[in-house]
């Protein structure tokens, strides 16, 4: 049984057409090599597909129904090329972003929406969840990659630097006596602590910054959302731990100031994850490149 692609191509354009010289003229091919992989389908098969007469050619009743197969592969075919070339274009395709509730809303929004406005045709479908989830999402297939807090110690995942963030402790003015006041973590621990849920990547670096003090700490209150983690923290009942940038407004405005402690606590790193040695989308490429 003949498999050559071209010579059902040679097939489909000469029915299309009726005629072996359109046919030829479609394909940039000569008469003769039409002709000739037409001969060639007719003896794979055993059967005539075409009558020629003075006007071209004619299906014959076995050519008809090879031609409505054929038909509609080729219409497949021209339309998978039309994607493809939309897809190279990012005129149609998605992009499946997850990442925190804090880091779409704070950070990746911004870059979103500058993609969105360069490339409409792209539908996005975002997906929130804390670090362990996203990459169980991303080793699911379920979206093409995640923003995170570093580090990801996983041989699976390619993850690329993006941007720092800054993690700092704010009170409301329930605690104005410990503005401008420098305090010992002995000290800090005096007051309520709030803070995220403990799967979150920020919850777990400051509980090490304070076991490598040979301190526990031990929450007040345990939150799952940054707003939750601000709004507390402003209601005075407690000293919420926080991404600096993310309360900026509420810094500036004077409704949260910043607890000065007598250690450093280390910025941390957000990464944009993806599997590693498998290919991207091109939406995954362009959307990677802005953000970085």
């Amino acid at each position: 049984m003949i498999n050559n692609y071209e010579l059902y191509k040679v097939f489909y354009w000469a029915a299309k057409t009726g005629s072996l010289t359109q046919a030829a003229k479609v394909l940039y091919l000569t008469q003769p090599s039409v002709s000739h992989a037409i001969k060639q389908l007719e003896d794979s098969f055993g059967i005539t597909l075409f009558n020629r007469n003075s006007k071209g050619v004619v299906l014959t009743q076995e050519g008809e129904v090879l031609y409505s197969y054929i038909e509609k592969s080729q219409i497949l075919i021209a339309q998978a090329e039309k994607q493809m070339t939309a897809l190279k274009n990012l005129d149609s395709g998605e992009l499946r972003i997850g990442g925190s509730d804090s880091l779409f809303k704070h950070y990746i929004l911004q870059h979103l929406e500058n993609f969105h406005k360069q490339y409409p045709g792209i539908r996005l479908h975002l997906n929130h969840g804390t670090t362990p989830e996203i990459i169980s999402l991303l080793k699911e297939g379920e979206i093409d990659l995640g923003v995170v807090r570093m580090p990801i110690a996983d041989p699976e995942l390619e993850v690329r630097e993006s941007f720092q963030l800054q993690d700092c402790f704010v009170a409301g003015s329930l605690y104005s006596e410990l503005q401008n006041v420098v305090l010992s973590l002995d000290m800090l621990l005096q007051y309520p602590i709030i803070l995220f849920s403990r799967n979150s990547r920020a919850r777990m670096a400051i509980t090490e910054l304070f076991q490598s003090y040979g301190h526990q700490l031990k929450p007040e209150i345990e939150v799952g959302s940054v707003d939750l983690l601000i709004e507390l923290a402003r209601k005075g009942l407690g000293i919420s731990y926080v991404t600096r940038e993310f309360v900026s407004k509420e810094l500036e405005e004077g409704t949260l100031f910043e607890i000065q402690l007598d250690v450093p606590i280390p910025p941390s790193q957000v990464g944009i994850m993806i599997m590693r040695n498998m290919p991207i989308s091109n939406a995954v490429n362009k959307f990677i490149d802005l953000v970085q």
